[in-house]
């Protein structure tokens, strides 16, 4: 199994414990990770770090997952571009089709395995599985 050592993830979820749950995975698979609780919070430590991928969640306080997306996608910068993966419990067509309107690379309905999670986090960061 090949190594994402240097590779950084920004998780955005107001939840603390999905948040650990998906710290725990990534940084098994050798990512380096940082968390936001919402898309206002996000959007600064952008400003302060490069990172690889983000994991957003859709539904958090005072910025939610697919605002992010959208005010992301139109900056005029490098961080218009990194690729973000989009987790709900939502599961309708509807949903996920405005999570790839807004800019999202996949989306992926909660819960999620610590591997299925691992997975598509190699594969949008160019990690070999």
């Amino acid at each position: 199994m090949a190594d994402a050592v240097g590779k950084r993830v920004l998780v955005i979820d107001d939840a603390s414990l999905v948040r650990r749950y998906y710290r725990e995975a990534l940084e098994h698979g050798g990512f380096e990770v940082d968390e936001a609780l919402n898309g206002l919070e996000a959007m600064e430590k952008l400003l302060l770090a490069e990172v690889d991928l983000l994991v957003v969640d859709v539904n958090m306080p005072r910025m939610d997952g697919l605002t992010f997306l959208k005010v992301l996608r139109r900056q005029e910068s490098s961080i218009a571009s990194i690729p973000a993966l989009i987790t709900s419990t939502e599961a309708a067509p509807e949903d996920i089709e405005a999570a790839r309107e807004a800019g999202a690379n996949f989306y992926l309905v909660k819960p999620l395995s610590q591997e299925g999670l691992l997975h598509y986090a190699r594969m949008l960061c160019g990690v070999p599985s």
